[in-house]
């Protein structure tokens, strides 16, 4: 139980990548608040922490309501003592509208889609780094964690989208600078293609919606499961060296190579960054693939000149 005793706060975790998270940070000990709008879902995810002898506290939170938000800190305060180790911000509202208008240019689309996409997924994350960074600040220690994605670094689905994770991923960098000296972590977390439930509804489970490529059934639903992201982040918090990470972007294949982690199902994790991988998704370089060493990686910006093909 390497984190028992711990408090941790998960928005967005009545499914999908938050409800990992959560599973896995209340299987390594924490007390875990979790937030969604949902009560009913809330407590599905509350219900499976219990089942595995966790602590789940579920809060029903609108992340893009300031109330919401303050009163949620107001009960971690009250509730804990000031005590709040780890914050992952996970709340995201825009996978519907992402695949509604996928293959619309941004001016063929409603600018409203900026919004469904931002305000939880960007904005929240902001207010709720703020109030955790006060709580964190006074005892000297915490980690922040914002949940990414590659689409901070190259096209991906649409221009709000790329937007958001590219802020999401400077939010993480910024707040670092800010609370090196606090002893305060904060770091940018990119999980892979993930088979979360709505993924599998829209993608895996029928015919790929208009817009979207073909490749992409194929590419989630070999994806990481939900919970891989919670395994890395467990390991994170126990490290060591952790502050040498803060203002970091951190892919899941990156941690999962540093501690060793394979999924809960017993898979390995695909390295994004390998270059035998990269071979894969090139159709007239894929037969070179076989003659490449896994271990053979590329920077990260080689993966802007993939051209959309995963």
């Amino acid at each position: 139980m390497a984190l028992s005793g711990w408090v941790c706060l998960v928005t967005g975790a009545s499914r999908g990548i938050g409800r990992g998270i959560a599973l896995q940070l209340s299987e390594a000990g924490a007390t875990v608040y979790i937030t969604g709008r949902q009560e009913k879902t809330l407590k599905e995810t509350a219900a499976q922490v219990k089942e595995r002898g966790g602590n789940c506290v579920p809060v029903v939170c609108d992340s893009t309501s300031d109330e919401d938000l303050k009163y949620l800190f107001d009960q971690i305060q009250r509730e804990q003592d000031g005590r709040l180790d780890i914050l992952v911000n996970n709340a995201y509202a825009g996978v519907q509208a992402i695949f509604t208008n996928m293959g619309k240019k941004f001016w063929e689309t409603d600018p409203t889609i900026w919004d469904s996409i931002n305000n939880t997924g960007l904005r929240g994350h902001y207010f709720c780094s703020v109030y955790a960074s006060r709580m964190m600040v006074a005892q000297g220690r915490g980690l922040i964690v914002v949940i990414s994605s590659m689409g901070g670094l190259r096209y991906l689905f649409n221009v709000s989208y790329g937007v958001g994770k590219a802020a999401c991923d400077r939010l993480a960098a910024d707040t670092a600078v800010e609370l090196r000296s606090r002893g305060v972590a904060s770091v940018s977390l990119w999980p892979g293609a993930v088979q979360t439930e709505l993924v599998s509804q829209l993608i895996i489970e029928k015919d790929a919606p208009p817009g979207v490529d073909p490749k992409f059934r194929a590419f989630f639903a070999n994806g990481e499961t939900t919970e891989l992201s919670g395994k890395c982040i467990v390991e994170l918090a126990k490290d060591k060296n952790l502050m040498s990470l803060s203002g970091k972007v951190l892919m899941t294949c990156d941690l999962s190579r540093r501690y060793g982690i394979q999924d809960v199902d017993g898979r390995s994790v695909t390295d994004y960054t390998s270059l035998k991988f990269l071979l894969t998704q090139v159709p007239y370089l894929s037969w070179l693939s076989s003659m490449v060493p896994s271990f053979f990686r590329v920077p990260r910006f080689v993966l802007t000149l993939t051209n959309g093909r995963f």
